[in-house]
């Protein structure tokens, strides 16, 4: 039997609640900084929440696919059910780009995306998990982010549009990416093709997390934890945090970070009987992240966004306390919305798997 810890499906639920806190604001125009992404270089607390997702998905491989592997389950059955999987996550993000590219005004289409990622990440994730060893695995993580430092040195200058990641974009993409610079041409995606590699890394980071938490190892966690924010903080010394890039020294700082919260997790909920907050919108993350951006390509296709905002929200919110706080609570009002409905979902045990 493999182990399903409540304290995962709350910080996986967790994360997917400030996944729509950031992503569905009433008006992109008043946001507080914090839940803003960092222009470049930096690391605001909106950057964290892609990066924690990714590190559960590691997690849960290791609770889930890669202990049924440790206990004899069939590899090769084990393989094909996460690389289908992993294609459906793909195809859903790729049907979202083009029914938001139909519908949204001005919108153009897009290649790349979050579910894009998400399921690359997981294929390769998985694949690791059932035909690796740890030692493989560990090889791998820093084969990655030396590989890939090398790579951002070799390819010059990390700024906007210039830098290989954008390059490697253009040369991949064309236009079909999240912007293009004006007057270059050049294009950027933040989750490109070439910046998914480091992003695996912080796949398997979770990974190895979990499975150090299946064998219960919480110390060597903490010293873990520990050890990554602190490299993660020298290392960005030489080369800046950047989500966008997603450098190897955003990769140690974010796993560390999502590590500690594991922990306090951890103990919290599965040692001391804490609720499992969050663990609705946990176990159907993917049901409710694509529900919600399913529903911000419909609400201003349909012409709805604006008025629903205006009328409900910034008509008197914002007189009040200004234009800021009222596109918080249309974005606050937005994940009350979601967890209803995971709320009835989860109540009804409607638990839905890609």
């Amino acid at each position: 039997m493999t182990r399903r810890l409540a304290s995962v499906d709350a910080l996986r639920g967790c994360t997917v609640a400030a996944m729509l806190l950031v992503n569905d604001p009433g008006d992109w125009g008043h946001v507080y900084a914090p839940l803003e992404h960092s222009a470049w270089h930096g690391c605001t607390p909106t950057d964290l929440v892609f990066p924690f997702f990714l590190f559960v998905v590691g997690l849960s491989t290791a609770l889930g696919i890669e202990a049924r592997a440790a206990q004899g389950g069939d590899r090769a059955a084990l393989t094909r059910a996460a690389l289908l999987r992993a294609l459906r996550i793909v195809a859903l993000g790729l049907a979202i780009n083009l029914l938001a590219w139909l519908i949204m005004p001005g919108a153009h289409l897009r290649a790349p995306g979050v579910l894009q990622r998400i399921g690359l990440c997981f294929a390769a994730t998985a694949l690791f998990a059932i035909h690796t060893r740890p030692r493989t695995q560990w090889g791998a993580i820093i084969a990655i982010l030396l590989g890939y430092w090398g790579l951002l040195a070799l390819g010059g200058s990390l700024e906007p549009w210039v830098n290989l990641v954008s390059r490697s974009d253009s040369a991949i993409f064309g236009k079909l990416v999240y912007q293009t610079d004006p007057l270059s041409g050049r294009g950027h995606d933040p989750e490109g093709l070439l910046a998914t590699l480091p992003s695996l890394a912080t796949c398997l980071l979770g990974l190895c997390a979990g499975r150090w938490l299946r064998a219960d190892r919480l110390k060597a966690l903490l010293i873990a934890a520990i050890g990554a924010l602190a490299l993660g903080a020298l290392w960005s010394l030489a080369l800046p945090f950047n989500k966008n890039l997603w450098t190897p020294s955003f990769v140690l700082w974010c796993a560390g970070l999502a590590t500690l919260a594991m922990l306090l997790l951890h103990w919290l909920i599965d040692r001391r009987g804490w609720p499992a907050l969050g663990r609705r919108f946990g176990v159907n993350a993917i049901a409710a992240y694509a529900g919600s951006e399913l529903m911000q390509i419909l609400l201003p296709g349909l012409g709805w966004q604006e008025p629903l905002y205006q009328h409900l929200f910034a008509g008197w919110i914002a007189p009040l306390a200004g234009a800021q706080l009222a596109s918080l609570a249309f974005a606050a009002a937005f994940v009350f919305l979601w967890w209803l409905i995971v709320f009835v979902m989860d109540s009804r045990r409607w638990h839905i798997k890609l």
